[in-house]
């Protein structure tokens, strides 16, 4: 099973286990490790520009689970989801639109509160 890391600077590192089948969407991401990018946040979600595209895959959803990882194809970002976001109507997170599924955190999510618009980070392999 891969991971990827995501540190931020003076914050949390988290882990990621990217799901078993390798989508066009998990390809891309580890050909382009490492990168390096700034946070941004949405609500409970923290997302960063990636330097890669790819298109919408077949089983890409709006509604996440918390913990859950995934690339933001209208906006070439990655999001880690750890609670509602403003699209949201409840507790759980909702995309701002379909995005393709990466994986989830390895752990608790709530360090990701931590997290301040703008700082920088790293994406690496484990």
């Amino acid at each position: 099973m891969s991971k990827v890391r995501i540190r931020f600077r003076d914050g949390p590192e988290i882990l990621v286990v990217l799901r078993p089948d390798e989508t066009p969407s998990i390809r891309s991401l580890l050909s382009v490790l490492p990168f390096s990018s700034r946070a941004q946040t949405w609500g409970d979600e923290v997302y960063f520009e990636a330097p890669f595209h790819a298109d919408l895959e077949k089983d890409g959803r709006a509604a996440m689970e918390v913990g859950e990882v995934a690339f933001w194809p209208d906006g070439d970002a990655v999001a880690v989801f750890f609670g509602p976001t403003p699209a949201s109507s409840g507790a759980s997170p909702q995309a701002y639109s379909p995005c393709n599924i990466l994986g989830r955190v390895e752990g608790d999510t709530g360090v990701l509160k931590k997290v301040k618009p703008g700082t920088p980070l790293d994406v690496l392999a484990p």
